[in-house]
């Protein structure tokens, strides 16, 4: 666990994930943290936004065509994310803890844990 030390802006990133509660990029966290306190940089959003990802509070999820984004709910779960708007949902599915026993044993890699994100489309992009 890195630098364990509460801080008012640490506080500040974490509210503003818990508040947006839509799986929000860096900048859109960066742009909730500025209307409370407007003379915090950028780089102190997303050195915290790291820190507390490093340190299990929120989730980084990293997104192959897209703004990498955050989540507030940490536990073991799946994601969507619209290959139209790039909106990023949780997947109403149960965690399959498991998975990893049905990979063929590999000599080159150690297997320790997985992430899935499902791509398609969402419901208000397929309704356009």
């Amino acid at each position: 666990m890195k630098e364990s030390r509460n801080t008012i802006q640490r506080g500040l990133v974490l509210n503003a994930v818990k508040t947006l509660n839509c799986h929000p990029t860096a900048n859109e966290v960066y742009s909730e943290v500025i209307k409370i306190a407007p003379n915090i940089s950028r780089s102190t959003v997303y050195r915290n936004l790291n820190l507390l990802s490093e340190n299990g509070e929120i989730i980084h999820i990293k997104l192959p065509d897209g703004a990498d984004c955050y989540d507030c709910r940490t536990d073991n779960h799946y994601h969507a994310h619209c290959r139209i708007c790039g909106k990023v949902t949780d997947v109403n599915m149960p965690y399959i803890s498991d998975l990893l026993k049905n990979i063929s044993p590999d000599d080159d890699f150690h297997y320790e844990s997985h992430s899935l994100i499902f791509i398609g489309v969402c419901k208000e992009c397929a309704n356009e």
